[in-house]
């Protein structure tokens, strides 16, 4: 069961910087001529480039305009940069972030199904959370500094013990459900599901990118994320259409990735970008799982 538990967390965070890295691999020239990008002026694109990331997002490029037109015209996000550009923004925006929080959905390559995450993380490794599968029971996640700590409810442990004999699921649930487990985040039996707390990994992946499969990314409109001002991209790689949310307030941080992959749908939304990540240690009696491995030794 624990072999499997972290099978399905790694994948989660294989696709999570997947999903990240949409922001990569595209080209300033590649935008569809509808989102009037090719008709606006050098001048205007260049001033846009010479803004820096710290800068609010929807500050507009020129500052002849008048009063009256400012007044009675909305300001366009991220106004004479092309998509390609705002995607730029974003992703040295979310990579430079010291933490962040992941809620969502992903496909599960192994099951065929879902797992569910709402997991926070930083770049000290630490992170606390959830994660489900299938909509079948829920795990606890915390690390903190070497120790990883899980808790499991009932039905995710049965869920993940089909197949097993009966008499080694309810000798299972008996030991482990409702009850904090520690364990080293070193060891084997943890690597891979700490991993799923490297906040540095996943932003390195996220910024690596893929140079030989490049997408063309589009201007969307101005819309928000759980009441967030954002705009939306839309990145095509072939028949797939995936959006991306991006803040348009303080830094251009991505918000919300929707895949348009029918082989690996799912959506994810970030938020909690260099805030604390809540990860203490769990009150009241843990079992210490390495012991237990030492004492079946």
């Amino acid at each position: 069961m624990r072999r499997r538990a972290r099978r399905t967390a790694l994948t989660a965070l294989l696709l999570t910087a997947g999903a990240t890295a949409c922001l990569t691999g595209c080209q300033s020239g590649q935008d569809d001529a509808s989102s009037g990008d090719a008709t606006r002026s050098a001048a205007s694109a260049e001033s846009a480039e010479s803004a820096t990331s710290d800068e609010p997002a929807s500050a507009t490029p020129s500052a002849a305009a008048s009063p009256s037109a400012a007044a009675s015209t909305p300001k366009e996000p991220f106004t004479g940069l092309t998509g390609a550009q705002i995607s730029e923004r974003a992703l040295k925006a979310t990579t430079e972030a010291r933490s962040l929080r992941m809620t969502g959905t992903v496909p599960d390559e192994e099951s065929g199904g879902t797992i569910k995450i709402d997991i926070a993380l930083d770049r000290r490794g630490d992170c606390a959370g959830t994660m489900g599968m299938n909509g079948q029971g829920e795990a606890e996640l915390i690390k903190t500094g070497d120790t990883l700590y899980l808790k499991y409810d009932e039905r995710f442990l049965r869920a993940q013990s089909k197949g097993e004999p009966q008499a080694d699921t309810e000798a299972l649930v008996s030991l482990l459900a409702g009850r904090w487990t520690k364990m080293s985040a070193g060891g084997a039996d943890a690597k891979e599901m700490a991993g799923f707390c490297d906040l540095d990994k996943l932003l390195e992946d996220a910024g690596d990118g893929n140079d030989d499969t490049p997408t063309t990314v589009t201007r969307g409109k101005a819309t928000t994320v759980d009441g967030t001002p954002a705009f939306t991209l839309h990145e095509t790689d072939g028949s797939e259409r995936n959006t991306v949310y991006v803040a348009t307030e303080g830094k251009p941080y991505l918000l919300r990735f929707e895949s348009g992959s029918k082989q690996e749908p799912g959506a994810l939304s970030f938020t909690g970008y260099d805030e604390p990540v809540p990860a203490e240690p769990p009150s009241g009696e843990v079992l210490d799982l390495d012991g237990l491995d030492g004492m079946n030794t």
